[in-house]
């Protein structure tokens, strides 16, 4: 494998970190809950992951060569309830990630100016993995607040705890002080 810019490789770290975090929310949740809307016109878990895997799955197709918004993907039909398990909802958020991952993991430093389009919106490669590393986050936040409300009095961190934040620094400044990502010692 080829070295990795510093940009590239903490990117990787940021879209592995969102991931986790997806996943550590989701997995506290009963399976059945994974469709639960808060409104008619709030999103299900399962529907914030259709809407994210489309997204990944036509940006990152193809990713230095098409535009972005593939003539194949229905963006509308995204936001519609289209799994019936959990395992189907997991398939397609693997499937999603899966592409991203493969994609930017190919990247070379000297791609980073080529430009690619987006709905015919031109982007330096920066540009447009800057663009989904904001709305990924967004929707695995939202992920987040539907998986801690189901679960009220039975959630359990995915950061620091409440009440834990002087233990947590005081582990941190322990260790000594060096160049890290922050993920690396989760």
């Amino acid at each position: 494998m080829h070295m990795k810019t510093t940009y590239l490789s903490s990117l990787i770290k940021q879209l592995e970190y969102y991931k986790m975090l997806g996943e550590k929310a989701m997995a506290q949740v009963p399976d059945d809950m994974l469709f639960w809307q808060y409104n008619a016109e709030s999103n299900s878990i399962a529907v914030i992951v259709n809407h994210l895997a489309g997204n990944m799955r036509s940006r990152f197709t193809d990713f230095l060569t098409t535009d972005g918004e593939k003539p194949w993907r229905n963006r509308d039909a995204e936001f519609e309830n289209k799994f019936t398990n959990r395992a189907e909802v997991m398939a397609c958020w693997e499937s999603g990630w899966q592409c991203l991952l493969q994609a930017v993991g190919q990247l070379q430093e000297e791609e980073l100016e080529r430009i690619v389009y987006i709905r015919n919106d031109g982007h330096t490669v920066t540009e447009a993995l800057n663009r989904q590393l904001a709305h990924y986050p967004y929707h695995i936040g939202q992920i987040v607040y539907l998986a801690k409300m189901v679960q009220d009095g039975q959630w359990a961190s995915l950061s620091i705890p409440r009440n834990r934040s002087t233990a947590y620094n005081e582990r941190k400044f322990t260790q000594h002080r060096g160049r890290r990502h922050f993920t690396e010692d989760l």
